[in-house]
């Protein structure tokens, strides 16, 4: 395109709107070339859907887990204010003007799920207390006129109708000067110009407060410098009785923080309370007897892929929404590599799709390594017909689909009552939460365990108390399912908590003392402990048991029962695949991230990303074809701790020219010597940008190697 000017300038051609590239569906990506799945957009979307079902779930319980909290925070700021604004003339409370009300926070450590939990408490406070809430940062703080001039921007912000948006004009902004006795001045002329009546229909108590309180978040208060909160403190307690403050403290340590950041004459001027979150753990297994314990949904996880997730969760962040981004991973996965994944639905549906599966996908179920074993159980006859008849494994398939889901239902119900019964002994020989039961319950038969036989001894070993206490927790989680899928289980549960508590065995203990005591007889000391040995030895050998004793051990066998039956792991039902994600080394690459092992496979094996056949070379080797860096980096590999230069140089100078099929000490190649040098110095610089290596002053003409082992 030519251009004709008079005097030389920068003339710009935007693109055609027709030549604009055209975006690919999410839904192409999906299409997994290697499987070969014709039904890929279906997958899509039927984990689409699954996912936003699963999504909506977490934040209703996210909700609710915070609700207590929220509850708890604003009936304290309703307080404070309503206190300040009542007694505004009474001695005590004006003593109490320059004390700022405070609530500590503590959130724990899981810093990446604070941002989550801030919005909604923003949200929540402007909704039920005042339309003035703002939220602070440590990173935009760093001096007090940041701090004032952050906390003015955003409170101007926070207008409660269109009339204050328009009276605020752009100008305003740029003339206003960030101090404490504007920004008082604002909040006059605010609360004067709106008053009562611009509340909103949710919030009820600030409707009765001309002046509604002004909330400021800090987030993460340990990252604050000392300096900007005291000098904060310490100037808007001088101006509280014309700017009504309060201060939340987000926390992610402990509260002595506190008191390590702000000294007695600053944090005297606090009126602090302590609120604390729901741990993470407790967060963590509700999201899972939500998501996974249940057959609300049909996707599972094996023990692996749990394992993976529950101790990235558990030793690297405590993170709520991390472990949710790896569950949905877990989904994207299972949905993308696995082509009868398209039956990970609810059942009604599953069968439809069934109904209508083509010639390769019915192949696909008879691939199936646990469909091949549930054939090879059945009559020659039916081996036949599902091995060869579309029709006949269509109807076995939608049997065995609603088999897997009557198994999972009866298999929650039976693990939450194991559970009830394991968590309350000692050393929690099948652990204390019960994802711990879960894993073990999911790797193999749990009854073949030592754990499991421990725990059973212990059981014969409870007292009435913790029995029947136990027996009314597995009566509550057997009548919340809807269905009635255990038959007669619940009835029997509620007969032997009736029989317990019916049981009197006061009377029977004291027949069974009397009936010892019977044959002692005045003697002396000899013949008396000789008595006492024969009867206890007696009693070992021939000792009735109670009738609380013999309910005991109905109790306990009966459970042993409903275990043998219901627990069977996973591996052992047809057709698992198609709800089990089992593939955990894919999270473990994808979540558990080692960058330096992933940079040394990068340089050493770059096929291994870029996946070009040009770069395909046998081990040891060095490929000509290579990026300069890989060469660089596979040269410096068979090197000492010190790297002659020169000698680096002339070795990747002859790599680079094989691969150019030149001749390096020919005379006509002066240009691209020049080139190849100043590729081997940017190869250089970028090694010792990403840390292999580093100049040394031992020698001017060497490098030091930094790096050792291949990684």
């Amino acid at each position: 395109m030519a251009t004709s000017s008079v005097s030389k300038g920068c003339f710009v051609f935007k693109p055609d709107f027709k030549k604009r590239k055209i975006s690919v569906p999410i839904e192409d990506y999906f299409n997994n070339e290697i499987l070969g799945s014709e039904d890929s957009k279906l997958r899509f979307e039927t984990y689409h859907l699954l996912w936003q079902r699963m999504k909506s779930e977490t934040e209703q319980l996210q909700e609710e887990l915070n609700k207590n909290l929220f509850d708890n925070l604003i009936e304290f700021l309703q307080k404070s204010h309503s206190d300040v604004q009542k007694n505004s003339r009474n001695w005590g409370c004006q003593m109490k003007l320059r004390e700022i009300p405070t609530a500590a926070l503590i959130l724990g450590v899981n810093v990446t799920d604070h941002d989550l939990i801030f919005r909604s408490l923003t949200e929540t406070l402007r909704n039920n207390v005042t339309p003035y809430v703002v939220s602070l940062q440590a990173k935009d703080c760093p001096d007090v006129k940041h701090f004032l001039q952050k906390l003015t921007s955003q409170l101007m912000d926070c207008c409660v109708d269109e009339k204050s948006k328009e009276t605020r004009s752009p100008k305003t902004s740029r003339t206003t000067s960030y101090s404490m006795d504007s920004l008082c001045s604002w909040y006059t002329a605010a609360t004067q110009t709106t008053g009562p009546k611009l509340t909103s229909k949710k919030r009820t108590t600030c409707s009765q407060w001309q002046c509604p309180p002004v909330v400021l978040i800090l987030k993460n208060m340990e990252s604050f410098s000392t300096k900007v909160l005291q000098d904060f403190i310490i100037i808007s307690s001088q101006h509280l009785h014309e700017f009504p403050l309060i201060l939340i403290f987000g926390i992610a340590t402990s509260p002595v923080i506190i008191h390590r950041l702000l000294p007695h004459a600053v944090s005297s001027l606090l009126c602090i309370e302590l609120f604390q979150s729901l741990s993470s753990k407790e967060h963590l297994t509700v999201i899972l007897d939500k998501l996974l314990f249940t057959a609300q949904f049909p996707f599972k996880i094996s023990k692996k892929a749990l394992q993976v997730l529950t101790n990235i969760f558990l030793y690297h962040d405590f993170s709520i929404r991390n472990f949710i981004k790896g569950l949905k991973l877990s989904l994207l996965e299972h949905f993308y590599l696995q082509p009868l994944s398209v039956l990970c639905c609810d059942l009604p549906e599953a069968k439809k799709r069934v109904k209508f599966f083509s010639v390769n996908q019915c192949e696909n179920i008879r691939r199936l390594p646990s469909f091949r074993r549930y054939v090879e159980k059945q009559a020659s006859e039916k081996q036949v017909a599902l091995l060869t008849n579309e029709t006949v494994l269509k109807e076995e398939t939608q049997l065995l689909l609603e088999n897997l889901h009557v198994y999972h239902m009866n298999y929650f119900l039976v693990l939450r009552c194991l559970h009830n019964f394991t968590s309350c002994l000692p050393k929690y020989p099948l652990g204390r939460q019960i994802r711990e039961l879960y894993c073990t319950c999911l790797d193999d038969n749990v009854w073949d365990s030592e754990e499991y036989t421990s725990a059973l001894q212990l059981l014969r070993m409870l007292a009435k108390e913790e029995l029947v206490s136990v027996l009314e927790k597995c009566c509550e989680v057997l009548s919340s399912s809807a269905e009635k899928q255990l038959g007669s289980t619940a009835q029997k549960v509620k007969g032997f908590l009736t029989q317990l508590q019916n049981l009197d065995d006061s009377k029977e203990e004291e027949d069974a003392c009397g009936s010892q005591l019977k044959g002692l007889q005045k003697t002396d000391l000899y013949h008396l402990q000789k008595s006492l040995l024969e009867m206890k030895e007696l009693r070992r050998t021939t000792k009735k048991q109670t009738k609380f004793e013999m309910l005991r051990e109905n109790v306990v066998n009966f459970i042993d029962n409903l275990v043998r039956v219901y627990l069977l792991p996973p591996e052992s039902q047809p057709l698992h695949e198609v709800v089990y994600f089992s593939a955990a080394h894919t999270l473990r690459e994808h979540l558990n991230a080692a960058p330096r092992i992933a940079l040394h496979t990068a340089l050493n094996n770059p096929y291994y990303y870029l996946k070009n056949e040009a770069l395909k070379s046998e081990e040891g080797c060095i490929p000509n074809t290579a990026p300069d860096i890989c060469i660089a980096y596979k040269l410096h590999l068979e090197c000492s701790r010190l790297i002659n230069l020169v000698d680096w140089s002339e070795a990747f100078a002859t790599v680079v020219t094989a691969a150019e099929k030149m001749d390096a000490n020919s005379t006509s190649s002066e240009e691209m010597n020049e080139i190849i040098h100043a590729r081997f110095i940017r190869a250089v610089s970028e090694l010792e940008l990403l840390g292999f290596i580093k100049p040394t002053k031992q020698k001017t003409d060497h490098v030091a190697r930094l790096t050792w082992g291949g990684c």
